[in-house]
């Protein structure tokens, strides 16, 4: 399962001053929050951090805007049946705020019927029209 085809069970945008379900300790408004109100999230990894979250709330909308237009399939909407349970971010290459391309591996883990499971995920990200994409990844 790779993260940019992977399935989510759609929830409530958590409220302002929550923790960001990305991991990263900062409120939900401080973070992941205007990214998926429409802000340009400054890195790549930011941008990841963001597309988890839309994982972890269903929103399809965030998801789609931010899919490299070669690579996006046509349906973007997140699947009912599995819960994002957390994030980690291994390491990140480039993506800076003045580069156009970077690289950004984690983990990520989710539950469904099965039990929990971990996924392991290199993916790439570039820059369409000033703003961070995500293009692909490799799974681990």
């Amino acid at each position: 399962m790779s993260f940019g085809r992977a399935a989510s069970t759609a929830g409530r945008r958590p409220a302002p001053t929550a923790t960001c379900p990305c991991g990263s300790a900062d409120s939900f408004a401080g973070c992941c929050g205007p990214l998926l109100a429409g802000a340009p999230a400054e890195t790549a990894a930011d941008l990841m951090r963001s597309r988890y979250t839309a994982f972890v709330v269903g929103d399809a909308a965030h998801l789609a805007r931010t899919w490299h237009p070669r690579t996006r399939p046509r349906d973007t909407a997140p699947e009912p049946g599995t819960a994002w349970i957390g994030l980690t971010v291994v390491r990140t290459e480039a993506g800076g705020p003045g580069e156009d391309r970077g690289v950004v591996e984690f983990r990520a883990r989710w539950r469904d019927a099965d039990g929990v499971h971990d996924l392991h995920e290199t993916s790439r990200f570039e820059r369409v029209r000033g703003r961070w994409t995500y293009v692909d990844g490799d799974l681990g």
